[in-house]
């Protein structure tokens, strides 16, 4: 298969002599493996303004932590926007930014989850450039976790923030193409948009059913397995557990100084029984962050050993580690409050679940299954909405 890309620079002649900018990290290469930026330039282009998302264009800033302009390119003649700084505001580029643009391409590589930030800022750019009039053209790539899974709810009015900033399901089986779609026909964002799709995937393809090579697309997502886990395991971030940053195992480890690991991994599994959870194994764990939550010190918990990952549905194992920590350790465990994402109120599980339904299901102890076959129920209208956006 090719992405866009590749497609794209087969014929990039309608562009030439546009002012063009950029939005791309360092997942936006050719089959070559070259960057996009000077594959662009010896094609003719005139690349005048690059756009860094969250982590950066070289993807070296850790989650949360604000990026300079012009960090992570060298190119001279070639400005660099931070759209991920110090305040909420960096998140969106400003008309000033834009206005001078004829042609914005956006190409970077997403996993297939609504917290994953970069399809917020895809959604962020066209709402800016339909006020400045520049076309917003999106470089195709696969969902790495498939193209098929849909998982959870849809966040509820009152919740958007940067990792729910629009209607998207938790597992929302979109490429970024499609979800551009969608900002468009659905949401009615008005910019003048298309997209360069991939050509010769199919949706029901493992990423390494692609041939395409693995960039990792943000710091702590190394592996196409810790994708796959991530649209239950980012829940994590929203409580006072480390998630396993600041080690090699991101998202698969996670544990606390006072956690009894061998009554949490207890828990994971009765949980994982009773919800009918497929495809992964707990095994008790102690690990050492490098940084972030608890760094320097020795936590104790479970690691997700991942044993087919077809079958394993993301969000529900991470409602089952969830509610395996609240019965594991009741006294000690808690819910994050401190500012997410530049926001005090809700607190961050709930912007992560997208509403307030998940915790306070989870604190009453209803099983993650019938959490999630309500969410199920009450997601046909989007479902349609999505159905119609899909390119491939």
């Amino acid at each position: 298969m090719r992405t866009g890309l590749d497609v794209f620079l087969d014929d990039p002649s309608r562009f030439r002599g546009a002012r063009v900018g950029l939005c791309c990290n360092h997942t936006a290469v050719t089959a070559q493996l070259q960057p996009a930026l000077p594959a662009l330039q010896a094609a003719g282009l005139d690349v005048r303004r690059v756009f860094g998302p969250e982590h950066g264009v070289e993807s070296t800033a850790q989650d949360m932590i604000g990026v300079d302009d012009q960090e992570g390119v060298t190119t001279p003649e070639v400005d660099v926007v931070s759209l991920y700084g110090e305040t909420e505001e960096s998140l969106h580029p400003t008309a000033e930014q834009m206005g001078d643009l004829d042609v914005l391409l956006f190409d970077i590589q997403d996993i297939g989850s609504r917290y994953y930030t970069y399809q917020a800022t895809l959604g962020y750019m066209m709402e800016v450039a339909a006020v400045t009039g520049t076309r917003v053209v999106v470089l195709d790539r696969p969902n790495p976790i498939d193209g098929l899974s849909v998982e959870g709810n849809v966040v509820a009015p009152g919740f958007e923030s940067f990792v729910s900033a629009y209607p998207l399901a938790t597992r929302h089986g979109m490429t970024m193409g499609e979800m551009g779609t969608f900002f468009s026909k659905v949401l009615g964002l008005g910019a003048s948009f298309e997209v360069v799709g991939c050509t010769g995937w199919k949706r029901h393809q493992t990423y390494e059913e692609t041939g395409l090579d693995w960039v990792y697309p943000s710091p702590n997502m190394p592996t196409v397995e810790c994708a796959a886990i991530y649209p239950g395991m980012c829940l994590i971030e929203g409580t006072n557990l480390s998630e396993g940053r600041g080690t090699t195992r991101p998202f698969h480890l996670v544990g606390a100084p006072w956690m009894d690991r061998e009554r949490f991994v207890r828990y994971a599994r009765i949980g994982a029984e009773e919800s009918g959870l497929r495809g992964v194994g707990f095994r008790p764990a102690t690990f050492l962050p490098q940084f972030q939550k608890h760094a320097g010190e020795v936590c104790h918990g479970l690691e997700i050993v991942v044993r087919e990952r077809g079958a394993v549905h993301a969000l529900m194992l991470g409602m089952v580690v969830l509610q395996a920590a609240l019965r594991a350790a009741p006294d000690d465990f808690a819910w994050r409050t401190e500012t997410y994402e530049f926001v005090d109120d809700p607190i961050a599980i709930d912007l992560l679940f997208g509403s307030a339904e998940g915790r306070t299901g989870l604190e009453a102890r209803i099983s993650p299954r019938e959490l999630l076959e309500a969410w199920e129920g009450a997601r046909d209208d989007w479902d349609d909405q999505r159905e119609s956006c899909l390119l491939y």
